[in-house]
């Protein structure tokens, strides 16, 4: 048995990710498990971070069950010590294969001699974390569940958005400041 782990922040769980989680799908054979790692916890209610640990847990699980895909979702404190990084992550998400787009983590679980599967990035300019909440901002006061359907739909799963909407999760991203000021 292999347990295949993929980390990020999911801020929020988008087409990247996606395509990331089904990459390491299609990797499980026989008992293999997938274990889907939401790093920086304790991160929230915070313009890079809006969501909680526990609602991008549900907004995952969401996806996972839409998609018919079987995995653990953890959530793990961020340190902000990549040197110790992996073994204070290990401790929750076990050992395994790393399956990640990102070389810097890539290299930090291999110099641990973790295995690693580096996947190709989908879209990368395109699905960006901060554009998508950029995205998401603007459609935060927007009252036109379908117009946000519609524009969301190209950088968040189906799922997801209905998630976020059901549970009125944009709404926050609102009361966030720009740092831009007119004037």
């Amino acid at each position: 048995m292999t347990r295949y782990i993929v980390l990020g922040r999911f801020q929020p769980f988008h087409m990247g990710h996606a395509h990331l989680v089904k990459s390491a799908h299609d990797m499980l054979s026989g008992n293999d498990e997938l274990v889907l790692a939401i790093g920086s916890k304790q991160a929230e209610w915070e313009p890079n971070n809006p969501w909680t640990a526990e609602e991008r847990q549900a907004m995952i699980q969401a996806w996972a069950d839409a998609e018919g895909i079987i995995c653990s979702i953890v959530a793990i404190e961020d340190i902000n010590d990549p040197p110790n990084w992996v073994s204070h992550a290990s401790k929750t998400h076990g050992l395994g294969t790393l399956v990640t787009t990102d070389t810097a983590t890539a290299n930090l679980y291999k110099e641990a001699q973790f295995m690693v599967e580096e996947v190709e990035m989908n879209e990368r300019e395109r699905l960006e974390g901060w554009r998508i909440r950029q995205t998401a901002k603007m459609l935060s006061t927007v009252y036109d569940d379908e117009a946000v359907r519609e524009v969301l739909k190209a950088s968040i799963p189906g799922p997801v958005i209905e998630w976020l909407i059901d549970s009125d999760a944009l709404f926050r991203l609102s009361t966030f400041e720009t740092g831009v000021y007119a004037g």
